[in-house]
């Protein structure tokens, strides 16, 4: 399963940890843990725990606790493609489909949050079209070798 992450929260936890892979214009980040839980199902647990200012106090019906695996299930993929390294929205677009399509044909991937941040942008001069298919297969050939040098692991480093 490939979940999309939308949270800052859930941004700010995996970004602030070191990159696990870089290439000439992408940088990867992983952390091993589940999504935050959402506002929804806090706002939930709020209010079957408040008294109710409508008179006398009524039974609140119990919620079943959220309380995650130890391990995470599936992975949930987050892109951070800001304008400054893509200006044109076609850019921007095609790039986050090819992140897209490499966590995609990766059905192995360790479960956890994943981040692929584009760090640098694509030379004009080579890449004149802002989605032409030598961008596309330059951007997924640098994702794929993105992921295998995520995959393996690194000497005198743990598992992953």
């Amino acid at each position: 399963m490939i979940g999309k992450l939308q949270r800052p929260v859930d941004f700010e936890r995996v970004l602030g940890r070191q990159s696990r892979a870089r290439s000439a214009h992408f940088a990867l980040h992983h952390l091993p843990a589940h999504p935050a839980p959402s506002a929804w199902h806090a706002a939930k647990l709020r209010t079957a725990q408040a008294e109710l200012s409508t008179g006398d106090a009524q039974p609140a019906h119990s919620l079943v606790e959220y309380d995650p695996p130890r391990t995470p299930e599936g992975c949930w993929v987050g892109m951070v493609v800001p304008k400054r390294h893509a200006r044109r929205s076609v850019t921007r677009q095609l790039l986050k489909r090819q992140i897209r399509a490499a966590f995609a044909e990766r059905p192995g991937m360790p479960p956890g949050l994943w981040v692929v941040r584009l760090r640098s942008p694509f030379d004009r001069q080579k890449f004149p079209s802002a989605a032409s298919d030598a961008l596309r297969r330059a951007a997924r050939a640098e994702l794929a070798q993105l992921l295998d040098r995520a995959l393996t692991p690194r000497p005198g480093a743990a598992a992953p």
